[in-house]
C-alpha cells in the first residue's frame, strides 16, 4: 500500500478532478497544459475485429503526465469508455516511460508527446453502414513544479465497414506509440533479495559494456523498489545485474518482479533505445564479478578515491622526473615570502586541474562519439607517444643547460621574468599531469570507471579531485612555511642538481621511444630519433645566438624555430601514415620470461572457463610503468611460475599497448578504465573471479591464486 501521504494525495487529486472542467466530445480538446485527442489503427471498424484506440496527447514543455507506476508522486492517467452495447475495451497499453527527476523523488511518466492505447472488440453484430461512437472520459495529472488534475471528455466516430473490405490506414500517432511498446525480453531473468539488496539478472550474452548508455528498470508495481536511488549496473560476460533497493511496499514472498526494462545502446553513432517486458520469477542470483559497475559507489566514494588516487600517484615512478623538479623549486623558493610560495603552489596546482579538466572534457568528446576510451589512452596513440618523448627530451636539454629561455630574451624586463616564473610552475603542474597519466595508482580504477560512466558534472568532478590528489603533496609544503625550513638552503649544489635532473629526463624519453617501437616498428623510431636531433640542433643555434646581434639573432631563431616545425611536422605525418601494430612485441616474448603466459583473446579465455580450468589474467601495455614494475617484482618470479605451473593456472597476458576493443570490454566488466588489472578465475565453470591489488607483490599474487 502506498504510504498515508500519498493516498490522501490521491483523494485529493480525485476530488479536485470532479469539479474540474470537462471539455467536449468533438475532435481535439486542449486544457491549459495538454491537447488531446482519440486516434484510431484505422479510419473505419469491421464487426467482429478489434480496433486499436489511442488517447494521444502533447503536453506543453517543462511538464509531464504518468505511466502506469508513477513512482514517488503523481497519478496514472484513466480512461472510463462509452460504446455501443456488445463492445468491449481493455485496459490501457502503456509506451515505455522515461525518469522524471524532481528533487529528491523520481517519478516515471512522459514528456513531449505521448499515446496511450487501448484495444476496442467490436460486436459481431454491429450494423454495416452504421457508425461506431467511442467516448471516453480521460482523467490525469499534469506537473511541473505543481500539480494540475484535469478531465476531457473525447469522441470518435468511425464508420462500420463488411468484414474483409478495406477499413483505411491507421493514424500515424498510433504507429509512432506501437514503437515505444515495450516487447518481450530474449533474455531470462530472475531475482533475488537480501538484506538492504535487490538483484534483478539477465542472462544477456553478447552484451558489450561499452556500448551501454543506460539501463533502468522501472516495476508494474509502486514501491516494490525505491524509485530515487541508483540501480547499480554490472556487466560480465554472459548476464548483467542491477542491484537495487526495495521499496517500501516490497515483500519477501514477492514471487515475481514485473516491469520494464529500458536499455539505451550506442550503435553506429546512433543512441538505440529498446523497452523489453520482464516477468522475473525469484530464484538465486550468485555474486558478480566483485568488479564495480555504474553506481555501484556513490559520488563521494568515487571523489574520495580520486583524492587518494592523485595522492598516491606522487609515489608512481612515471611520476618522479617531475616531482624532483618541484623538489628543485621548493628549496628555491624556501628564501622567498610565504606569499610567493603559496603563488608558485596555486600555479602548479592550477596546471594540473586545468590538464585533468581538458582530458575529462576530451574523454566525454570521444565517449559522446560513440568511442570506447579510459585512463591512458591517449599512450595508444604513436602521435602522442613521440611528441611527449620530445618534449621530455627539451625539457633535459633545457636542464642540462643546453639552453635556457629567460627574462633577458628579446630585452624584455624584470617584471615579464617574474611573472615567467609562476608560468614556470604552472607549465610544471601540466607536465606532471601528463607524465601521470600512464600510471594508475590504487583506489584510481575505481574512481575512473565510475566517473566514465556517470554524468558529465561527475565526470569533470572526479578528474578535478584526482588532480587535487596529485597536487596536494606540494600545495601542503607551500602553505605551512615550517615545512620549507627543513629543506637545505640554496646554494651551487643546487645548479648541479638541477643539471642532474636531466638524466631521468633523458630516461623518460628513452622509454616512450621504446613504447613507439612497439607500437610503429623501426620506423617509429627512427622518425623519433631524427626529430630529437632536430630539436638539439634547435635548442644549440637558439642559445650560442642569443647573445650575438640582432641579425644573428634573429637568424638563429628563425632556424631554430624551423628544425622545431620541421621535426613536429616530420613526426605527425610519420605517425599519421603509420598503422598501429595489433600485435606488439611485448606479446611475442612470453617464452623466455620466467612465468611462460599466453596472449589473451575472447575466445581463449571462454574456452578455458568452459573447461573448467583455473585462469590468471593480466591486463597490461607497454606505457604502463605500473604494469612493468608489477611484472618484475611479482609476477615474473620463479615461486610465481611455480605455483602457477602446480595449481595449472593458465596465465594469459592482455596487452592494451594499441586499442584493443576485446580488452576494453574485458576492464569495463570490472569497472575499469585503464591497466593494469589482474584478476584470477579459480578453477570450475562457476568460480567467482578474485580481483588482485593494483600494486602486486609475490605473496600478493600467492596468496591471490590460493597458493600462498
Amino acid at each position: 500500500m502506498p504510504p498515508i501521504g500519498l493516498t490522501i494525495f490521491g483523494a485529493v487529486m480525485a476530488l479536485l478532478a470532479a469539479f474540474a472542467p470537462s471539455a467536449s466530445a468533438a475532435g481535439p480538446v486542449s486544457t491549459d497544459h495538454v491537447r488531446a485527442e482519440l486516434v484510431a489503427g484505422a479510419e473505419a471498424v469491421r464487426p467482429g475485429e478489434t480496433i486499436r484506440i489511442g488517447i494521444h496527447k502533447q503536453i506543453i514543455p517543462h511538464w509531464h503526465t504518468y505511466w502506469l507506476n508513477p513512482g514517488d508522486s503523481g497519478l496514472a492517467t484513466t480512461a472510463e469508455w462509452t460504446l455501443p452495447d456488445g463492445a468491449v475495451a481493455g485496459d490501457i497499453i502503456w509506451p515505455a516511460p522515461e525518469r522524471i527527476a524532481v528533487g529528491p523523488l523520481m517519478n516515471y511518466g512522459y514528456e513531449g508527446e505521448v499515446t496511450l492505447l487501448t484495444d476496442i472488440a467490436v460486436p459481431a453484430d454491429a450494423p454495416v453502414g452504421g457508425s461506431f461512437p467511442i467516448r471516453a472520459t480521460v482523467d490525469w495529472l499534469v506537473c511541473e513544479e505543481i500539480c494540475i488534475p484535469e478531465q476531457v471528455a473525447l469522441g470518435l466516430d468511425l464508420p462500420v465497414v463488411a468484414v474483409g473490405a478495406d477499413a483505411g490506414p491507421a493514424h500515424p500517432a498510433i504507429a509512432a506509440a506501437e514503437a515505444r511498446l515495450p516487447v518481450d525480453s530474449p533474455w531470462t531473468a530472475r531475482f533475488e533479495a537480501g538484506g538492504d539488496t535487490l538483484r534483478l539478472a539477465f542472462d544477456a550474452s553478447g552484451l558489450r559494456r561499452d556500448s551501454i548508455e543506460d539501463i533502468w528498470f522501472y516495476p508494474n508495481e509502486w514501491g516494490v523498489i525505491a524509485h530515487a536511488a541508483p540501480q547499480q549496473l554490472s556487466v560480465e560476460a554472459d548476464r548483467i545485474v542491477l542491484a537495487m533497493i526495495p521499496g517500501d511496499a516490497f515483500q519477501p514472498t514477492l514471487a515475481s518482479l514485473d516491469g520494464v526494462l529500458v536499455v539505451k545502446e550506442r550503435a553506429g553513432g546512433q543512441l538505440l533505445t529498446q523497452a523489453l517486458t520482464v516477468s522475473a520469477p525469484a530464484g538465486s542470483v550468485a555474486a558478480g564479478t566483485g568488479g564495480l559497475g555504474i553506481g555501484s559507489i556513490g559520488i563521494g566514494t568515487a571523489l574520495l578515491f580520486a583524492l587518494l588516487g592523485g595522492l598516491i600517484l606522487n609515489l608512481m615512478p612515471c611520476v618522479f622526473p617531475v616531482l624532483s623538479m618541484k623538489a628543485l623549486a621548493l628549496v628555491e623558493q624556501a628564501g622567498k615570502q610565504p606569499a610567493q610560495v603559496r603563488l608558485h603552489a596555486l600555479a602548479y596546482t592550477g596546471g594540473i586541474l586545468v590538464s585533468f579538466a581538458a582530458l575529462a572534457g576530451l574523454l566525454a568528446a570521444l565517449k559522446a562519439g560513440g568511442t570506447a576510451v579510459g585512463w591512458g589512452f591517449q599512450f595508444q596513440s604513436p602521435i602522442f607517444v613521440l611528441l611527449l618523448a620530445y618534449l621530455l627530451f627539451a625539457v633535459g636539454l633545457s636542464l642540462s643547460g643546453v639552453f635556457t629561455i629567460g627574462g633577458s630574451v628579446a630585452g624584455v624586463g624584470a617584471n615579464l621574468a617574474a611573472r615567467g616564473g609562476y608560468a614556470g610552475s604552472f607549465f610544471t603542474g601540466v607536465l606532471a599531469a601528463i607524465v601521470a597519466t600512464p600510471c594508475t595508482a590504487p583506489f584510481m580504477g575505481v574512481a575512473i570507471g565510475f566517473a566514465l560512466a556517470a554524468s558529465l558534472p561527475v565526470l569533470f568532478a572526479v578528474f578535478l579531485a584526482l588532480g587535487l590528489g596529485l597536487a596536494l603533496p606540494y600545495v601542503a609544503l607551500s602553505v605551512w612555511p615550517p615545512l620549507l625550513r627543513l629543506l637545505p638552503k640554496p646554494g651551487l649544489w643546487m645548479e648541479r642538481f638541477k643539471q642532474f635532473l636531466a638524466f631521468p629526463m633523458y630516461g623518460a624519453a628513452i622509454w616512450l621511444v621504446w613504447v613507439l617501437s612497439l607500437q610503429a616498428g623501426a620506423e617509429g623510431v627512427l622518425t623519433a630519433l631524427g626529430g630529437m636531433l632536430l630539436i638539439g640542433f634547435a635548442a644549440w643555434l637558439y642559445d650560442v645566438t642569443r647573445a650575438s646581434d640582432r641579425t644573428a639573432r634573429h637568424a638563429g631563431s628563425g632556424l631554430a624555430a624551423l628544425a622545431l616545425i620541421a621535426a613536429i611536422g616530420w613526426g605527425i605525418a610519420a605517425g599519421s601514415q603509420t598503422a598501429p601494430r595489433t600485435a606488439p612485441a611485448t606479446a611475442e616474448t612470453g617464452a623466455a620470461e620466467t612465468t611462460p603466459w599466453e596472449s589473451y583473446s575472447r575466445q581463449k579465455f571462454e574456452a578455458l572457463r568452459a573447461e573448467g580450468r583455473p585462469v590468471f589474467l593480466n591486463f597490461t601495455a607497454a606505457w604502463c610503468i605500473t604494469c612493468l614494475v608489477n611484472e618484475r617484482v611479482a609476477l615474473n618470479r620463479p615461486d610465481v611460475a611455480t605455483a602457477f605451473r602446480t595449481g595449472d593456472v593458465t596465465y594469459l597476458k592482455g596487452d592494451w599497448t594499441n586499442q584493443d576493443a576485446e580488452i576494453t570490454a574485458k576492464l569495463e566488466e570490472f569497472g575499469r578504465s585503464g591497466v593494469p588489472l589482474y584478476v584470477f578465475y579459480p578453477a570450475g565453470r562457476d568460480s567467482q573471479p578474485v580481483v588482485l591489488p593494483q600494486l602486486l607483490t609475490v605473496d600478493i599474487v600467492l596468496g591471490g591464486i590460493g597458493a600462498g
